[in-house]
Protein backbone atom coordinates (compact mmCIF):
# COMPACT_ATOMS: atom_id res chain seq x y z
CA UNK A 1 0.00 0.00 0.00
CA UNK A 2 1.28 3.51 -1.08
CA UNK A 3 2.42 5.97 2.06
CA UNK A 4 1.12 9.17 1.51
CA UNK A 5 2.22 12.72 3.65
CA UNK A 6 0.94 12.93 6.82
CA UNK A 7 -1.20 15.81 7.87
CA UNK A 8 -0.50 18.68 10.87
CA UNK A 9 -1.82 17.13 13.84
CA UNK A 10 -3.30 20.21 16.09
CA UNK A 11 -2.34 18.85 19.67
CA UNK A 12 1.24 17.93 18.59
CA UNK A 13 1.89 22.03 17.36
CA UNK A 14 1.95 23.20 20.52
CA UNK A 15 5.21 20.93 21.44
CA UNK A 16 6.51 21.97 18.40
CA UNK A 17 6.39 25.34 18.94
CA UNK A 18 7.70 24.91 21.95
CA UNK A 19 10.73 23.24 20.78
CA UNK A 20 10.82 26.09 18.01
CA UNK A 21 11.09 28.92 20.61
CA UNK A 22 13.52 26.83 22.91
CA UNK A 23 15.47 26.28 20.05
CA UNK A 24 15.95 29.84 19.23
CA UNK A 25 16.95 30.90 22.52
CA UNK A 26 19.01 28.33 22.71
CA UNK A 27 21.08 29.28 20.01
CA UNK A 28 21.35 33.20 21.34
CA UNK A 29 23.81 33.11 24.20
CA UNK A 30 22.88 36.84 24.81
CA UNK A 31 19.05 36.17 25.26
CA UNK A 32 16.13 37.46 22.99
CA UNK A 33 13.11 39.68 23.44
CA UNK A 34 9.25 38.27 22.60
CA UNK A 35 9.24 40.90 19.62
CA UNK A 36 12.71 39.18 18.47
CA UNK A 37 11.62 35.80 19.11
CA UNK A 38 8.19 36.13 16.94
CA UNK A 39 10.46 37.37 14.29
CA UNK A 40 12.74 34.94 14.12
CA UNK A 41 9.91 31.84 14.64
CA UNK A 42 7.68 33.13 12.26
CA UNK A 43 5.34 32.92 15.22
CA UNK A 44 2.47 35.41 16.29
CA UNK A 45 3.29 37.47 19.15
CA UNK A 46 0.50 35.83 20.55
CA UNK A 47 1.70 32.37 20.50
CA UNK A 48 5.13 33.96 21.52
CA UNK A 49 3.50 35.37 24.69
CA UNK A 50 1.72 32.06 25.66
CA UNK A 51 4.66 29.67 24.73
CA UNK A 52 7.20 31.75 26.53
CA UNK A 53 5.45 32.13 30.01
CA UNK A 54 4.92 28.05 29.83
CA UNK A 55 8.69 28.01 29.85
CA UNK A 56 9.03 30.67 32.34
CA UNK A 57 6.75 28.20 34.56
CA UNK A 58 8.55 25.18 33.67
CA UNK A 59 11.62 26.93 34.73
CA UNK A 60 13.40 25.98 31.44
CA UNK A 61 13.88 30.17 30.58
CA UNK A 62 13.76 32.97 32.65
CA UNK A 63 13.69 36.79 32.35
CA UNK A 64 16.82 38.97 32.59
CA UNK A 65 17.06 42.21 32.22
CA UNK A 66 15.68 44.50 29.65
CA UNK A 67 17.23 46.78 26.39
CA UNK A 68 15.83 49.50 25.66
CA UNK A 69 15.40 49.78 21.42
CA UNK A 70 14.31 52.90 19.64
CA UNK A 71 11.03 54.44 21.25
CA UNK A 72 9.03 52.39 23.65
CA UNK A 73 8.92 50.31 26.57
CA UNK A 74 11.82 48.42 27.30
CA UNK A 75 11.52 44.79 26.23
CA UNK A 76 12.35 41.73 28.63
CA UNK A 77 15.09 40.02 27.51
CA UNK A 78 14.64 35.67 28.01
CA UNK A 79 17.67 33.76 28.08
CA UNK A 80 18.04 29.43 28.38
CA UNK A 81 18.31 28.36 32.03
CA UNK A 82 21.21 26.24 31.83
CA UNK A 83 20.52 24.13 35.38
CA UNK A 84 16.78 23.75 34.78
CA UNK A 85 17.16 20.23 32.66
CA UNK A 86 20.38 17.83 32.51
CA UNK A 87 20.85 14.74 30.21
CA UNK A 88 23.43 12.19 30.71
CA UNK A 89 25.68 10.46 27.85
CA UNK A 90 27.51 7.40 27.26
CA UNK A 91 30.03 6.01 25.57
CA UNK A 92 30.97 2.31 25.20
CA UNK A 93 34.19 1.94 24.05
CA UNK A 94 36.30 -0.97 23.85
CA UNK A 95 38.71 0.36 26.10
CA UNK A 96 37.10 2.47 28.37
CA UNK A 97 33.21 3.50 29.47
CA UNK A 98 32.89 7.58 29.49
CA UNK A 99 29.91 9.11 31.26
CA UNK A 100 28.92 12.81 31.11
CA UNK A 101 26.37 15.02 32.81
CA UNK A 102 25.31 17.99 30.38
CA UNK A 103 23.22 21.32 31.64
CA UNK A 104 20.59 22.33 29.08
CA UNK A 105 23.38 24.74 27.03
CA UNK A 106 25.09 21.58 26.57
CA UNK A 107 28.06 22.26 28.86
CA UNK A 108 29.88 19.40 30.69
CA UNK A 109 29.32 19.70 34.34
CA UNK A 110 30.21 15.97 35.68
CA UNK A 111 32.39 13.47 33.83
CA UNK A 112 33.65 9.95 34.88
CA UNK A 113 34.72 6.91 33.49
CA UNK A 114 34.72 3.10 34.36
CA UNK A 115 36.41 0.52 32.83
CA UNK A 116 34.56 -1.33 29.93
CA UNK A 117 32.80 -4.98 31.53
CA UNK A 118 33.07 -7.99 29.17
CA UNK A 119 29.33 -8.86 28.39
CA UNK A 120 29.30 -12.38 29.52
CA UNK A 121 26.97 -11.48 31.79
CA UNK A 122 24.84 -8.78 30.06
CA UNK A 123 23.01 -8.07 33.92
CA UNK A 124 26.54 -7.15 34.89
CA UNK A 125 27.30 -4.41 32.21
CA UNK A 126 23.73 -2.96 32.75
CA UNK A 127 25.06 -3.14 36.75
CA UNK A 128 28.25 -1.14 36.07
CA UNK A 129 26.80 1.35 33.82
CA UNK A 130 23.49 2.01 35.59
CA UNK A 131 25.65 2.58 39.29
CA UNK A 132 28.34 4.64 37.53
CA UNK A 133 25.53 7.19 35.79
CA UNK A 134 23.77 7.67 39.16
CA UNK A 135 26.89 8.19 41.37
CA UNK A 136 27.47 10.97 38.37
CA UNK A 137 24.36 12.64 39.09
CA UNK A 138 24.67 12.07 43.00
CA UNK A 139 28.04 13.59 43.25
CA UNK A 140 26.77 16.74 41.18
CA UNK A 141 24.42 17.31 43.47
CA UNK A 142 21.86 17.15 40.31
CA UNK A 143 18.15 16.75 41.12
CA UNK A 144 17.31 13.09 39.60
CA UNK A 145 13.87 14.81 38.58
CA UNK A 146 15.82 17.48 36.29
CA UNK A 147 17.77 15.11 34.28
CA UNK A 148 15.83 14.15 31.09
CA UNK A 149 17.56 10.80 30.22
CA UNK A 150 20.81 8.69 28.76
CA UNK A 151 21.50 8.65 26.03
CA UNK A 152 24.34 5.35 24.81
CA UNK A 153 26.76 5.68 22.24
CA UNK A 154 28.17 2.31 21.65
CA UNK A 155 30.13 0.56 17.97
CA UNK A 156 27.87 -0.85 16.06
CA UNK A 157 25.97 -2.70 15.01
CA UNK A 158 23.18 -1.76 16.86
CA UNK A 159 19.76 -2.76 16.89
CA UNK A 160 17.74 1.07 17.24
CA UNK A 161 14.27 -0.65 17.52
CA UNK A 162 15.03 -3.74 19.96
CA UNK A 163 17.56 -0.96 21.87
CA UNK A 164 20.01 -3.83 21.57
CA UNK A 165 24.25 -3.91 20.58
CA UNK A 166 24.63 -6.78 18.01
CA UNK A 167 28.15 -7.80 17.65
CA UNK A 168 30.14 -5.36 17.16
CA UNK A 169 34.10 -6.32 16.39
CA UNK A 170 36.06 -3.75 18.54
CA UNK A 171 33.80 -5.66 21.81
CA UNK A 172 33.88 -9.29 22.73
CA UNK A 173 31.36 -11.36 23.80
CA UNK A 174 28.96 -7.90 23.07
CA UNK A 175 26.46 -10.06 21.24
CA UNK A 176 22.77 -9.09 21.57
CA UNK A 177 23.38 -6.80 25.07
CA UNK A 178 19.52 -5.87 25.36
CA UNK A 179 21.69 -2.46 26.63
CA UNK A 180 18.55 0.40 26.09
CA UNK A 181 15.53 -1.62 27.91
CA UNK A 182 17.63 -2.94 30.62
CA UNK A 183 19.71 0.18 31.68
CA UNK A 184 16.25 2.35 31.56
CA UNK A 185 14.60 -0.30 33.81
CA UNK A 186 17.97 0.06 36.08
CA UNK A 187 17.80 3.56 36.24
CA UNK A 188 14.23 5.01 35.56
CA UNK A 189 15.42 7.68 33.21
CA UNK A 190 14.38 7.24 29.58
CA UNK A 191 17.17 5.91 27.56
CA UNK A 192 18.43 6.31 23.79
CA UNK A 193 20.45 4.29 21.95
CA UNK A 194 22.49 5.41 19.10
CA UNK A 195 25.95 4.62 17.14
CA UNK A 196 28.66 6.62 18.19
CA UNK A 197 29.68 8.03 15.04
CA UNK A 198 26.34 9.34 14.38
CA UNK A 199 25.97 10.03 18.28
CA UNK A 200 28.99 12.41 17.28
CA UNK A 201 27.64 13.91 14.71
CA UNK A 202 24.01 14.85 16.57
CA UNK A 203 26.41 16.58 19.29
CA UNK A 204 28.36 18.70 16.84
CA UNK A 205 25.19 19.45 15.25
CA UNK A 206 23.36 20.61 18.72
CA UNK A 207 26.41 22.61 20.18
CA UNK A 208 27.71 24.44 16.43
CA UNK A 209 25.92 27.42 15.44
CA UNK A 210 23.23 27.41 13.32
CA UNK A 211 25.08 27.70 9.97
CA UNK A 212 28.37 25.37 10.85
CA UNK A 213 25.08 22.90 12.15
CA UNK A 214 23.30 22.71 8.46
CA UNK A 215 25.41 20.12 6.64
CA UNK A 216 28.34 18.27 7.17
CA UNK A 217 30.42 15.55 7.53
CA UNK A 218 31.81 14.38 11.09
CA UNK A 219 35.06 12.43 10.17
CA UNK A 220 35.05 10.35 13.82
CA UNK A 221 38.92 8.41 14.51
CA UNK A 222 38.52 6.11 16.92
CA UNK A 223 39.13 2.32 17.71
CA UNK A 224 37.43 2.15 14.06
CA UNK A 225 36.99 4.73 11.28
CA UNK A 226 33.53 5.85 10.45
CA UNK A 227 32.13 9.44 8.64
CA UNK A 228 28.55 10.63 10.43
CA UNK A 229 26.87 12.96 8.39
CA UNK A 230 23.90 15.53 8.92
CA UNK A 231 21.99 17.10 5.87
CA UNK A 232 20.27 19.96 6.68
CA UNK A 233 20.38 19.84 9.80
CA UNK A 234 19.21 16.29 10.41
CA UNK A 235 21.44 13.14 11.19
CA UNK A 236 21.23 10.77 8.33
CA UNK A 237 21.17 7.44 10.30
CA UNK A 238 20.28 5.40 7.19
CA UNK A 239 17.61 2.54 7.02
CA UNK A 240 18.57 0.16 10.42
CA UNK A 241 20.64 3.69 12.19
CA UNK A 242 23.61 2.09 11.17
CA UNK A 243 25.06 4.50 8.68
CA UNK A 244 28.78 5.69 8.85
CA UNK A 245 30.99 2.49 8.34
CA UNK A 246 33.84 4.35 5.92
CA UNK A 247 36.45 2.08 7.03
CA UNK A 248 36.07 -0.39 3.44
CA UNK A 249 36.94 3.12 1.38
CA UNK A 250 39.70 2.57 -0.89
CA UNK A 251 42.76 5.23 -0.66
CA UNK A 252 46.17 5.84 -1.47
CA UNK A 253 48.09 5.18 1.98
CA UNK A 254 50.92 7.56 0.88
CA UNK A 255 53.73 7.52 3.29
CA UNK A 256 51.73 4.75 5.36
CA UNK A 257 52.11 2.02 2.19
CA UNK A 258 54.56 -0.69 2.38
CA UNK A 259 55.87 -0.32 6.41
CA UNK A 260 55.83 -1.99 8.49
CA UNK A 261 53.23 -4.67 7.44
CA UNK A 262 54.01 -4.47 3.41
CA UNK A 263 50.96 -3.36 2.71
CA UNK A 264 50.63 -2.20 -1.13
CA UNK A 265 50.15 1.79 -2.21
CA UNK A 266 46.74 1.69 -2.00
CA UNK A 267 43.98 0.28 0.61
CA UNK A 268 41.42 0.51 3.20
CA UNK A 269 41.66 3.99 5.20
CA UNK A 270 40.17 2.14 8.38
CA UNK A 271 43.11 -0.33 7.85
CA UNK A 272 45.44 2.15 7.08
CA UNK A 273 45.37 4.53 10.21
CA UNK A 274 43.89 1.73 12.34
CA UNK A 275 45.62 2.68 15.66
CA UNK A 276 47.40 -0.54 16.54
CA UNK A 277 48.94 -0.13 12.85
CA UNK A 278 49.78 3.49 13.45
CA UNK A 279 51.44 2.25 16.86
CA UNK A 280 54.14 -0.39 14.99
CA UNK A 281 54.47 1.81 12.31
CA UNK A 282 55.72 4.67 14.49
CA UNK A 283 57.76 2.16 16.30
CA UNK A 284 59.96 1.18 13.31
CA UNK A 285 60.06 5.14 12.54
CA UNK A 286 61.76 4.89 15.46
CA UNK A 287 59.68 7.02 18.27
CA UNK A 288 60.04 5.28 21.79
CA UNK A 289 56.65 3.76 22.94
CA UNK A 290 56.15 1.75 25.94
CA UNK A 291 52.68 0.94 25.37
CA UNK A 292 51.04 -0.77 22.79
CA UNK A 293 52.14 -4.73 23.47
CA UNK A 294 50.10 -7.59 23.99
CA UNK A 295 48.31 -7.91 27.19
CA UNK A 296 48.41 -10.98 29.03
CA UNK A 297 44.26 -12.00 29.08
CA UNK A 298 43.18 -8.33 27.93
CA UNK A 299 40.69 -7.88 25.06
CA UNK A 300 42.72 -7.84 22.13
CA UNK A 301 41.67 -5.08 18.88
CA UNK A 302 40.41 -6.87 16.24
CA UNK A 303 42.92 -8.23 13.61
CA UNK A 304 45.56 -6.58 15.86
CA UNK A 305 47.53 -9.72 16.31
CA UNK A 306 46.41 -9.76 20.11
CA UNK A 307 47.29 -6.28 21.24
CA UNK A 308 45.33 -5.35 23.48
CA UNK A 309 42.82 -2.53 23.40
CA UNK A 310 44.30 -1.02 26.86
CA UNK A 311 48.02 -1.43 25.57
CA UNK A 312 47.00 0.65 21.73
CA UNK A 313 45.37 3.26 24.60
CA UNK A 314 48.52 3.57 26.64
CA UNK A 315 50.84 3.58 23.50
CA UNK A 316 48.60 6.21 21.41
CA UNK A 317 49.01 8.10 24.58
CA UNK A 318 52.48 8.21 24.76
CA UNK A 319 52.16 9.27 20.84
CA UNK A 320 50.42 12.19 21.67
CA UNK A 321 53.31 13.01 24.35
CA UNK A 322 55.71 12.45 21.97
CA UNK A 323 54.12 15.02 19.39
CA UNK A 324 53.92 17.59 21.83
CA UNK A 325 57.46 17.35 22.92
CA UNK A 326 58.07 18.41 19.12
CA UNK A 327 59.43 14.72 17.82
CA UNK A 328 59.65 14.80 14.43
CA UNK A 329 59.03 11.34 13.68
CA UNK A 330 55.46 10.88 15.96
CA UNK A 331 54.20 14.28 14.35
CA UNK A 332 55.39 13.43 11.06
CA UNK A 333 53.16 9.72 11.35
CA UNK A 334 49.88 11.42 12.74
CA UNK A 335 50.26 14.27 9.35
CA UNK A 336 50.45 11.26 7.01
CA UNK A 337 47.69 9.33 9.10
CA UNK A 338 45.50 12.54 8.80
CA UNK A 339 46.52 13.02 4.95
CA UNK A 340 45.24 9.28 4.80
CA UNK A 341 41.94 10.23 6.24
CA UNK A 342 41.50 13.26 4.09
CA UNK A 343 41.77 11.28 0.96
CA UNK A 344 38.59 9.05 1.95
CA UNK A 345 37.18 12.41 2.75
CA UNK A 346 37.74 13.99 -0.48
CA UNK A 347 35.44 11.12 -1.63
CA UNK A 348 32.54 11.69 0.43
CA UNK A 349 33.05 15.73 0.00
CA UNK A 350 32.30 14.99 -3.70
CA UNK A 351 29.43 12.62 -3.22
CA UNK A 352 27.49 15.14 -1.21
CA UNK A 353 28.78 18.38 -1.88
CA UNK A 354 29.00 19.51 1.66
CA UNK A 355 31.01 22.60 2.24
CA UNK A 356 32.16 21.87 5.94
CA UNK A 357 34.33 18.61 7.10
CA UNK A 358 34.63 18.57 11.13
CA UNK A 359 37.52 15.63 12.39
CA UNK A 360 36.56 13.83 16.06
CA UNK A 361 37.12 11.15 18.34
CA UNK A 362 38.96 9.67 21.27
CA UNK A 363 42.21 9.08 18.97
CA UNK A 364 41.89 11.72 17.17
CA UNK A 365 42.35 14.60 19.55
CA UNK A 366 46.07 13.49 21.10
CA UNK A 367 47.36 13.59 17.14
CA UNK A 368 44.98 16.28 16.15
CA UNK A 369 47.81 19.26 16.50
CA UNK A 370 49.74 17.52 13.44
CA UNK A 371 47.09 15.36 11.51
CA UNK A 372 44.42 18.52 11.54
CA UNK A 373 46.85 20.72 8.82
CA UNK A 374 48.05 17.29 6.47
CA UNK A 375 44.32 16.80 6.34
CA UNK A 376 43.30 19.66 5.63
CA UNK A 377 45.66 19.84 2.50
CA UNK A 378 44.67 16.54 1.40
CA UNK A 379 41.18 17.54 1.15
CA UNK A 380 41.41 20.89 -0.02
CA UNK A 381 44.43 20.30 -2.31
CA UNK A 382 43.23 16.88 -3.43
CA UNK A 383 43.28 17.14 -7.35
CA UNK A 384 39.84 14.90 -7.19
CA UNK A 385 38.35 17.27 -5.37
CA UNK A 386 35.10 18.40 -8.08
CA UNK A 387 32.92 21.19 -5.64
CA UNK A 388 34.45 24.79 -6.53
CA UNK A 389 33.13 26.09 -3.28
CA UNK A 390 34.89 26.33 -0.56
CA UNK A 391 35.19 23.72 1.86
CA UNK A 392 35.96 24.11 5.65
CA UNK A 393 38.04 21.69 7.86
CA UNK A 394 38.17 21.83 11.42
CA UNK A 395 38.46 19.79 14.45
CA UNK A 396 35.10 19.25 17.54
CA UNK A 397 35.72 21.24 20.59
CA UNK A 398 34.57 18.18 22.40
CA UNK A 399 38.00 16.61 22.54
CA UNK A 400 38.34 12.87 23.19
CA UNK A 401 34.62 12.37 25.04
CA UNK A 402 32.92 13.54 21.93
CA UNK A 403 31.24 10.67 21.61
CA UNK A 404 29.49 10.72 25.22
CA UNK A 405 28.83 14.26 24.70
CA UNK A 406 26.82 13.45 21.68
CA UNK A 407 24.61 10.61 23.30
CA UNK A 408 23.88 13.30 25.87
CA UNK A 409 22.88 16.11 22.95
CA UNK A 410 20.75 13.24 21.89
CA UNK A 411 18.55 14.04 24.69
CA UNK A 412 18.69 17.53 24.76
CA UNK A 413 17.76 17.80 20.67
CA UNK A 414 15.24 15.54 21.30
CA UNK A 415 14.46 17.68 24.14
CA UNK A 416 14.87 20.49 22.40
CA UNK A 417 14.90 20.41 19.01
CA UNK A 418 12.47 21.23 16.53
CA UNK A 419 11.78 18.02 14.04
CA UNK A 420 8.85 18.46 11.77
CA UNK A 421 8.21 14.95 12.23
CA UNK A 422 6.94 16.31 15.38
CA UNK A 423 3.69 17.25 13.89
CA UNK A 424 2.86 14.19 11.80
CA UNK A 425 -0.45 12.61 12.61
CA UNK A 426 0.85 9.51 14.64
CA UNK A 427 -1.32 6.28 13.59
Amino acid sequence: MAEHRRGANLPSIGGFNRTVVLDAVRRSPDGLSRVELAARTGLSAQTVSNVTRFLIEAGMIVESGTVVSGRGKPRTILRLEPGSRYAVGVHVDPAVVTYVLLDLTGTVIASSTTSTPTADDPSEVVRTIASAVDGLIADAGVDVDAVLGVGIASPGPIDVDAGIVVDPPFLPRWWDVPLRDALADATGYPVLLEKDVTAAAVGEMFLAGESSARNFAFVYFGTGFGVGLVIDHEPVRGVGSNAGDAGHIMVDQGALAGTPDGSGTRGEVGAAVAPERLVQIARSRGVPLAGGGAGAGAESVAGSGGVSVDAVDRAWDELSAAIAAGDEAAAGLAADAGAVMGNAVVLIVNLLDIDRVVFGGPFWSRIASAALPAARESIIGSPLLVPKHPVEVVESDRGADVAAVGAACLVLDAALSPRASALLIRR
